[in-house]
């Protein structure tokens, strides 16, 4: 579909509309303001937006929140709602290649002045002791089949019962780290072959382990009941399902290929292959996706407890006795079966979130009760070398976006035009002047990584508080970094 083949119209300050028009079934919305929207109307994302409301059993709108940018069939920071009772579709597109993919945040009562003289140690133990960069195996060894299927079953459960962790972990983890359809008879040789020795592994692109500080509160109540205090440590954890959850959405966009023949399924782009959650195919990738998502809280739930040690040897001390603890864990690419109001009905309802956070607010029943009275935390983090945020959702996020924001700050170029932006520059050391330390596998991934290749994640975030989305509780401002 032609980018020029639709309208586009302002209805707020921070909220555009693209009417329905051909065959969409739904209108599109996207949150952005006027200084993010030059560069999306550049992107073919809100191409990707108007493809994705021609989806069977869409409901209300196919959304995009302002890190929205060019992906595999959804754009990334997109955000659609199907009703299986109306042959509503999952779509792999829709989730993404890195199957829960999400960030995890660890609090402390480190202080600044404690941290910051060893932050140089504090990133060159965490790389040495986490595996990570493209084809990393594991610090944990090789699993077996059957240790593998564990994980792909009881995901950060798992972890927890293998000394990696406490209960309590599970519970501020969404989900509690575990999809229950899970089913590893759905998953292939070949993606179980890939996910046998990277449980507790990095990898690489925009995966980061990275050493904050929290600079800036902006709800104290809410901040207090996260034991996030001013000028304390935070570790933020970004990775995925690895080569696993890859080879799994590799094998059912396959499947679905055939599934919209055999259903008889029109769709404007291929790349949104899909099936009705409730056929065969779509429940077999319903179960197989669960998997992959499952290993990723697992793989997450390993690296932290990695990490935690690490920083507290490093430290000369405990981590019970630095406070170092899970807030909570998000993820960014998944479907979920979940309950929705819809035109005043209660509805099941397959959401997909790509590139998009769930946010659910006070009083849901699905928030940890430790924080119930605020709401769920929502973890946003930024570039390498700026802020990175923890929201809350408000009441009105239920209703305008099945209880979902933003996930990052989004990409501005791509990983090739970055690169070549980076030509001759010295990144390690800009980095360093901005108060930064990094440390990655290689020049490439700090160039495609580099703050420039990524929008201001404070507009981000701003955009969203001024749509009634979602608050911002704390500022982290990062000051060690490890990328794959």
């Amino acid at each position: 579909m032609s980018r020029t083949t639709f309208e586009m119209r302002q209805v707020s300050d921070c909220i555009w509309e693209i009417p329905v028009s051909g065959g969409m079934r739904v209108p599109g919305r996207i949150y952005a303001d006027e200084k993010l929207m030059p560069h999306i109307r550049e992107d073919k994302a809100v191409e990707q937006v108007v493809n994705v409301a021609h989806l069977r059993g869409i409901v209300s709108r196919s959304l995009a929140m302002p890190d929205i940018h060019w992906g595999y069939g959804f754009p990334i920071g997109g955000v659609a709602a199907t009703d299986p009772e109306l042959g509503g579709v999952i779509s792999p597109g829709g989730v993404g290649y890195d199957i829960n993919c999400g960030v995890r945040l660890v609090t402390s009562n480190v202080e600044r002045e404690r941290m910051e003289p060893r932050i140089r140690d504090l990133v060159k133990a965490l790389y040495k002791e986490v595996p990570s960069g493209l084809g990393s195996r594991g610090a944990i060894g090789k699993l077996s089949k059957h240790e593998l299927e564990a994980v792909a079953i009881d995901g950060a459960a798992w972890a927890v019962r293998k000394g990696y962790g406490t209960e309590q972990d599970l519970d501020h983890t969404e989900e509690r780290g575990r999809l229950s359809v899970a089913d590893p008879s759905k998953v292939s040789p070949r993606a179980v072959s890939r996910g046998l020795d990277q449980v507790g592994t990095l990898g690489s692109g925009n995966h980061f382990i990275e050493i904050g500080v929290v600079d800036e509160i902006f709800d104290e109540k809410t901040a207090a009941a996260f034991g996030l205090g001013l000028n304390t440590m935070t570790l933020l954890i970004h990775s995925g399902s690895r080569g696993f959850g890859y080879q799994i959405c590799d094998d059912y966009l396959e499947v679905m290929q055939g599934a919209v023949s055999k259903y008889g399924i029109d769709l404007p782009d291929r790349q949104l292959a899909c099936a009705p959650v409730e056929s065969p195919e779509g429940k077999r990738y319903l179960a197989a996706m669960a998997c992959a998502a499952n290993y990723a809280w697992a793989n997450r739930q390993v690296m932290m407890e990695l990490a935690k040690r690490t920083v507290a040897r490093t430290l000369g001390s405990k981590p019970h006795k630095l406070g170092l603890s899970l807030l909570y864990d998000v993820c960014h690419n998944i479907a979920k079966l979940e309950t929705h109001e819809v035109e005043g009905q209660r509805k099941t309802l397959c959401v997909h979130r790509k590139g998009a956070t769930r946010a659910f607010p006070a009083g849901h029943p699905d928030v940890p009760g430790a924080f119930r009275a605020v709401g769920q935390p929502v973890l946003v983090p930024g570039d390498m070398g700026r802020f990175s945020y923890v929201c809350v959702g408000t009441g009105d996020v239920m209703r305008e976006t099945f209880g979902s924001t933003c996930h990052g700050a989004g990409r501005v170029l791509s990983r090739s035009k970055a690169k070549k932006a980076a030509a001759g520059r010295k990144l390690a050391a800009e980095l360093d002047e901005m108060g930064v330390f990094v440390m990655a596998t290689g020049k490439a991934t700090l160039a495609e990584e580099m703050p420039y290749a990524y929008k201001d994640v404070t507009q981000v975030v701003d955009v969203m508080q001024r749509a009634g989305l979602a608050n911002k509780v704390v500022r982290l401002r990062p000051l060690g970094v490890i990328k794959g």
